[in-house]
């Protein structure tokens, strides 16, 4: 089988989700041709199973914007005609999937369309009158449609109407790259004493993310728990982030350590991890964490409840409810026994509901009812 895949190429879950996918695919002897705009984030191996073809993006005068969307579904066409591609699987109904359609209506052999919805794509361009009946189009007019959660297809088709089957496959981790590792040299690398606690926080630093929170709760596990925050990635909300650290008084006790590749290196020397979002289809993140053996803390929103079992694997609070978010932490932070347990609950989950072989079956098995079809 041959597919094709296309994904925003940049650090982000979605694009993480699609390149991994197309590794264990490859790994399994499939066919993965990658169609983006630059090189996956994630695309680090050498398999030769796997091939990359670029979007390249004309700049011709007449255009205010290259028309990214229109250089994409020409790049598809193209690769579906020469490749003679079964599958083009797409991360993103806009304008991933709408590329796609245009491509499959170019091309002259024929392809089913896959496409995945991630969450920013119903939940912030799906709310936009200008897009919303392209969102729709986009999933009625692929072939199979899935999302990374059932609150997510509950949120698709209350705000979009659309009439269409939409199959939850979860998000997975490559288990081989996240499991705890024996790190303790890099808290002494960043000056952590052996007897703090390390709390982390990862994201791309956008407002939805609420890193005020974040900081807001750590302000008070401070004061009971010798500690130190790590807040990984950068984005727009960064400038403001350090500014509420400097008034707070914690810029001893905060690091900063901006976009890093080796997260799992990182979750290895922390003991909880917190996300604090006010919106999350998923949450891979926490999922990341949990493959570490690291207990979580998040918000009752979204998909979140779907990846943390509140009193077992971590604790869910309300959106802004940071003193709720502090007691639990605390509560984890000061008991051993307790977080041991939280932590071992955390990997075992990760290990079974979002095992990334049993993830990729379910693709896997999609792709071949379409084509039998």
């Amino acid at each position: 089988m041959k597919i094709g895949i296309t994904c925003y190429p940049t650090v982000g879950g979605s694009g993480i989700i699609a390149t991994e996918l197309g590794k264990l695919l490859a790994e399994k002897g499939y066919e993965i041709h990658f169609i983006t705009s630059s090189l996956p984030f994630r695309l680090d191996c050498i398999n030769p199973e796997i091939y990359y073809h670029e979007v390249e993006i004309s700049h011709y005068p007449v255009f205010q914007y290259p028309p990214y969307d229109l250089a994409l579904a020409a790049k598809m066409a193209e690769v579906i005609d020469r490749e003679k591609l079964d599958i083009l699987h797409v991360h993103y109904a806009m304008p991933h999937a709408i590329s796609a359609i245009l491509a499959k209506d170019i091309a002259k052999h024929p392809v089913k369309i896959v496409t995945t919805l991630h969450g920013t794509d119903i939940t912030v361009l799906g709310i936009d009158r200008t897009f919303k009946r392209m969102i729709a189009y986009g999933i009625e007019k692929s072939d199979a449609v899935t999302a990374v959660s059932h609150d997510l297809v509950n949120q698709t088709i209350r705000q979009l109407h659309v009439d269409k089957d939409i199959e939850v496959i979860y998000n997975f981790v490559n288990e081989k790259e996240y499991v705890k590792k024996d790190r303790a040299f890099i808290k002494e690398q960043y000056g952590i004493q052996k007897d703090e606690k390390v709390i982390i926080h990862i994201s791309n630093f956008r407002k939805v993310k609420r890193i005020q929170d974040i900081i807001e709760t750590y302000s008070m596990i401070v004061k009971h728990i010798k500690s130190k925050l790590i807040l990984v990635g950068d984005g727009p909300e960064s400038q403001t982030a350090f500014e509420i650290v400097q008034k707070l008084g914690l810029q001893d006790d905060v690091l900063f350590l901006g976009r890093q590749k080796n997260i799992s290196d990182l979750l290895s020397i922390s003991d909880l991890k917190l996300l604090m979002s006010e919106q999350e289809s998923f949450g891979l993140v926490l999922l990341e964490a949990m493959a570490c053996e690291v207990a979580t803390i998040g918000t009752n929103i979204g998909g979140i409840p779907e990846v943390i079992v509140h009193g077992e694997t971590g604790f869910l609070v309300e959106i802004g409810d940071t003193s709720q978010a502090a007691d639990y932490a605390i509560q984890l932070l000061s008991d051993p026994d307790l977080l041991r347990r939280f932590s071992q609950a955390a990997l075992k989950r990760a290990k079974t509901m979002f095992y990334s072989d049993e993830i990729v079956d379910q693709y896997i098995a999609l792709y071949d009812r379409l084509l039998e079809n």
